[in-house]
This record gives structure tokens, C-alpha cells and sequence, in this order.
């Protein structure tokens, strides 16, 4: 929120003084901070009410009544891991604060009701078989998959509206029709969905021959089976700031080995390292677009993304890559998504 300094009081103020604040600042909580805005504690119309009812009076300092470990996240953050604090909580604002503990800034739900309405495309390819998951896609196409209490391809398309993005292409091919008779045009859901038609399977890149026109902005290109909180405007911006042509999603793959790492020279054993742990940048299925990149898709083949990055790198475009580090999981195999079907409820809802 913007005025959030209104909201801090220092040790020595009184609960009559927190109540005027909350009232005029209208965010129900005030935050106790010592002259370095070090974070003392926090305190809600509700504490001042139950310290009222213990025998406290209005003109009793507010360190009677506050709280004194309140829940914060770093201000450092993405602001969407800060709406899934709130909602795990069941609150309604909670304080940001630096590296050191200093208050800076207080965030409310209602920061987040009213997300920039962003007209960039959101092309889901949404066309896979999903063989890896063996029977439980004999007769349902992954995306629609139930995980936790809706189908998957749900889940994304609400975090990406969420941010507000609501200009949605599905590029289908197996079990179409299932999407299509659940999706509709996207009006249920509060966004306008158009879907491209794979007459043979197109990659993970290929769909995008199919689009009818040139989009006029960067567009978002993502698979269907991915979980994840990702700030996709955040991206976006980053995307643009650079003068990026693609923007790439990454995140940090840890692999050890399960032996001893022998370095030799010449036949003579120079060290050992014991299981040691290989770091590697990959993938994460998520992509940003100008639109001059989508001229290098071939017509109606099938072109997968790593093709089109190894061409645009031989071409030299500009590409970026753009760290994932939140919550972020890959539904491939059956026990990816016995656990997407575990988190569902603590970080999707």
C-alpha cells in the first residue's frame, strides 16, 4: 500500500493512538517500530479488542496488546509469494521488511485485486500426449488432470489471470475436445480463449505457425504441465527492459554423483571428491516472444523450443535468461504429480 508509513507507531504510544491510526490509514493493523523502524511487533483492531476484554485501557501503551512475532516477508520477495503468505495465514495484510529487519512496507489483499490488465498473448501448448504418465492419460489429455480440486491447465490459467493477462491461445491436438467443452471462450473464467487446431503434432514451438495474426507485443509461451508461482509480469518487464528478442525461464538443477569423483593426470591420482554435486541451469517451460522471433517458426511443423533458441542463437538474436526461484514443479512423471496433488492445497489455495 502506498501510504504504509501511516500505519507506524512507536512503544510508547497508547491502544487509543494505534485505533485513531488503523482507522485513518484503513489497512487494520498498526506496526510497532523503534526509532530505526526495527519491527517490534504489530498490532490489529482485533488484539486492541482482546486486550480490552483482559482488563486493558485505551490509554495503556501498545506493547500490552501487540504482537510480538508477527509473520513478515522480505520486501526482496516476489509480491505473489506474499499473497500466498496472506492466504495461508488468513490475513489481510502483512508487513514487509529489508534485509535487516527493518520495516519497508506493509502489503494488503487489496494490493493485489487490481493487477494491471496486460494485453501481451498467453499461448499454452496444450496439445501433448502425456505418455509418461501412462494410464491416467489413456483417456484424459494432461492438462486437465485434476490437481487437488481442478483440473491443471485451470490452475494456470487463473495464476496468469490473477496477474492480469487475459488473452489466452490453447494449442490442441489429443483429447481436444475435453479442454474446448471445459474451457469454452474463456468467459467463465474471466479472460478470452482462442484455440489453435494441431492437425499433427507440432512441438513444443511449432503450434505458433498457427497463431491468425502478428501480435503487436511480447507474447508469453508456456507448456500445460507446469506448477509454479512465478511473477510471468515480472518477467515480461524484464523482457522489455533489456531489449530482449526471448526471454527464457530458468531455474537450478542439483545433481549428485553417487561415487567418488577420481582427477587424474597421467595415470596418477591427483584427488577424490566424494559424491560431489553438479549445478546446471534448465529449463523451466516458460517463454517470452517479440514478435519478430515468431518468423522463424516453419509453417504447420513440428519445431520444438530448444530448435528455436539453437536458431536464434546461430542468428544472434538477443536472448535472456530469467531465474525462477519460487515455488515451481513439472508434472512429467507419476510421482511429480502424486506430489503437484500434495502442494495443491497448501500453495494453490
Amino acid at each position: 500500500m502506498k501510504n504504509w508509513e501511516k500505519a507506524l507507531v512507536g512503544p510508547d504510544a497508547t491502544l487509543h493512538d494505534a485505533l485513531r491510526v488503523i482507522e485513518q490509514v484503513g489497512c487494520q493493523m498498526a506496526l510497532v517500530v523503534d526509532r530505526d523502524r526495527f519491527l517490534l511487533g504489530t498490532l490489529s483492531d482485533g488484539d486492541v479488542r482482546r486486550g480490552l476484554l483482559k482488563g486493558l485501557k485505551l490509554e495503556d501503551k501498545v506493547v500490552a496488546a501487540m504482537h510480538v512475532n508477527p509473520t513478515t516477508v522480505r520486501d526482496s520477495e516476489d509480491r505473489l509469494e506474499a499473497l500466498s503468505r496472506m492466504r495461508q495465514l488468513g490475513v489481510h495484510q502483512i508487513p514487509l521488511v529489508d534485509a535487516d529487519g527493518r520495516v519497508a512496507g506493509l502489503t494488503t489483499v487489496a494490493d493485489y485485486l487490481t493487477a494491471p490488465k496486460r494485453e501481451n498473448w498467453v499461448v499454452i501448448m496444450a496439445g501433448g500426449l502425456g505418455s509418461r504418465l501412462a494410464e491416467l492419460t489413456r483417456d484424459t489429455p494432461k492438462p486437465m488432470l485434476k490437481v487437488g480440486s481442478r483440473p491443471l491447465l485451470e490452475t494456470i490459467v487463473r495464476h496468469y489471470a490473477d496477474q492480469g493477462f487475459h488473452k489466452f491461445y490453447f494449442a490442441v491436438n489429443f483429447k481436444a475436445e475435453q479442454i474446448i467443452a471445459h474451457f469454452g471462450d474463456g468467459s467463465e473464467f474471466g479472460v478470452e480463449i482462442d484455440y489453435l487446431h494441431e492437425k499433427q503434432r507440432l512441438g513444443t514451438a511449432g503450434a505458433l505457425s498457427l497463431l491468425p495474426e502478428r501480435p503487436s507485443a511480447p507474447i508469453l509461451v508456456t507448456n500445460a504441465d507446469l506448477l509454479t508461482k512465478e511473477n510471468y509480469g515480472h518477467m515480461l518487464d524484464r523482457h522489455v527492459e533489456r531489449g530482449a528478442d526471448a526471454t527464457m525461464a530458468v531455474r537450478n538443477f542439483e545433481m549428485r554423483v553417487p561415487f567418488g569423483v577420481v582427477r587424474s593426470n597421467d595415470g596418477l591420482v591427483d584427488a577424490i571428491e566424494e559424491k560431489p554435486v553438479q549445478h546446471f541451469l534448465v529449463s523451466a517451460g516458460t517463454y517470452v516472444l517479440s514478435p519478430r522471433v515468431l518468423e522463424m517458426v516453419p509453417s504447420d511443423q513440428f519445431f520444438d523450443m530448444p530448435t528455436l533458441f539453437d536458431l536464434l542463437i546461430r542468428e544472434r538474436f538477443a536472448i535472456h535468461s530469467h531465474p525462477v526461484n519460487g515455488y515451481w514443479l513439472d508434472i512429467g512423471h507419476l510421482p511429480d504429480y502424486e506430489r503437484a496433488n500434495v502442494d495443491f492445497f497448501e500453495v494453490f489455495q
